[in-house]
């Protein structure tokens, strides 16, 4: 497989490729609360063998961009899609992770991200024709290495989720170098898992982060009181 880069040089570039490209409705702005990040808790993987060593954080150390999206109302899956739809009656539209966790029961997102992500976009996607999710990208999310939206940048990284075709191949992540990036797929459970990678982002912070999957559930915040 051919090495994309050895350095992460996150700044990168606005907002979606249009309809279908592969960050698509990943910068469409529509609100504007950001979750304060916390101090990252920093975890260092062994030398690759080609001297680049790899820096992470914890993906719920990220400033989570939507999570401060008002009127948030949470609960079966079929109830959180219609809140959501609600909202804005759109293909894209921006939900929280809470949202999304629970209009997509079982899933998961990378539990690392390189160390320089320092932000999360999340947004649940719809045919709009008949107000249900989409089947094939029903989530995606934006990682982003600077405050999104705020310069002519977009996301280092975009990972949709939708539902796998019968035949797909579960487990195995299959590479494959597209334009501008890498692109990762995979099928985990009930969902197929696409990471797109920009090419100054290290194919190996690529992989290592497909492999961290976790419960989105997992990293939603507790909310005491």
């Amino acid at each position: 497989m051919r090495r994309l880069a050895t350095i992460i040089v996150l700044a990168l570039l606005v907002a979606s490729c249009g309809e279908g490209g592969l960050l698509d409705g990943v910068g469409d702005r529509a609100q504007d609360a950001v979750v304060g990040s916390q101090v990252a808790t920093t975890t260092t993987l062994p030398d690759t063998g080609n001297g680049l060593v790899l820096r992470f954080r914890e993906a719920i150390e990220m400033a989570w961009w939507n999570d401060g999206i008002p009127d948030q109302r949470i609960g079966e899956p079929s109830f959180t899609q219609g809140v959501v739809w609600g909202r804005a009656e759109a293909r894209v539209i921006q939900a929280s992770r809470a949202e999304i966790a629970a209009a997509l029961p079982g899933i998961q997102f990378p539990r690392l991200v390189a160390e320089d992500i320092g932000w999360a976009t999340s947004q649940l996607v719809f045919d709009v024709a008949s107000a249900q999710l989409d089947p094939g990208t029903s989530a995606q999310f934006g990682l982003w290495a600077t405050e999104p939206y705020s310069l002519d940048q977009s996301a280092a990284a975009v990972l949709r989720v939708g539902r796998p075709a019968e035949s797909a191949l579960r487990g195995e992540i299959i590479p494959e170098v597209v334009s501008d990036g890498l692109s990762l797929n995979w099928v985990v459970g009930d969902y197929r898992y696409e990471l797109f990678c920009q090419s100054t982002l290290a194919e190996e912070y690529c992989m290592q982060m497909a492999r961290s999957l976790t419960p989105l559930a997992d990293l939603v915040p507790v909310v005491e009181g």
